[in-house]
């Protein structure tokens, strides 16, 4: 699967996405932004999209801004979210760090508002919540929408798995040279070198017993569109 194969599939999982959270009682709406810190994470093939998406006019603006908060704080994943579940598979510990919101605002955020919104990563895509943040100061969702949007998660990776996983700013840092990008079209950038982490395919998916019947359709229309890609 080539890099527009693998990006138009991209865009279809998002639309599912967009489907399945049309199915819930969300708080959220544009403004809402106590969720859009500097830890949210994304894939290589998310932030080729993003920065392919731009216009020059708007990419060197906010890669300044990146590169503005390159010494601040914000959350690096120590494993990726498949390789979470191959851990829970082998009845490992993962690794025990975590986000704090405290560490700050996303650096493309401007007025309470997200200047890259259609192209945002899922993992903005994906914080949703069922009552105000800022009123109640955390999320609140079910134990079934973690399970579906993991699934997502695992999904994307796998389309991804050549790639690599990091942090947002890292992440657009990496791949902001044109020769960066196109050694990621080549299967030829490096994760660890550039301090990221390296993808992998979907083995198993986290879906509880409790969960199948629920989140069973989901997963079947995931499972088809990576069929027909």
């Amino acid at each position: 699967m080539d890099i527009e194969q693998k990006l138009a599939l991209l865009n279809q999982i998002d639309g599912l996405y967009d489907t399945y959270a049309a199915t819930l009682n969300l708080a959220c709406q544009k403004g809402c932004d106590h969720c859009c810190t500097r830890n949210v994470t994304l894939t290589t093939l998310e932030a080729y999209r993003l920065l392919a998406g731009l216009a020059p006019e708007q990419s060197d603006p906010l890669l300044a801004r990146v590169r503005a908060h390159a010494g601040k704080k914000r959350f690096r994943p120590a494993v990726t979210t498949n390789q979470l579940a191959d851990l829970c598979l082998a009845g490992e510990a993962p690794p025990e760090d975590g986000p704090d919101p405290a560490w700050g605002p996303c650096p493309f955020l401007k007025a309470s508002v997200c200047p890259v919104y259609p192209l945002r990563p899922f993992g903005c895509r994906s914080f949703v919540s069922g009552r105000n943040c800022a009123q109640s100061g955390c999320a609140e969702v079910t134990p079934l929408m973690v399970t579906i949007t993991t699934v997502f998660l695992q999904t994307i990776e796998h389309l991804d798995q050549a790639g690599c996983s990091g942090n947002f700013s890292d992440l657009l840092q990496v791949l902001a040279p044109a020769a960066a990008r196109q050694d990621y079209r080549n299967g030829t950038l490096g994760c660890r070198s550039n301090g990221l982490i390296p993808n992998r395919p979907a083995r198993i998916l986290m879906v509880p017993p409790e969960h199948r019947n629920q989140a069973g359709p989901w997963v079947a229309k995931l499972q088809g569109l990576l069929r027909q890609g």
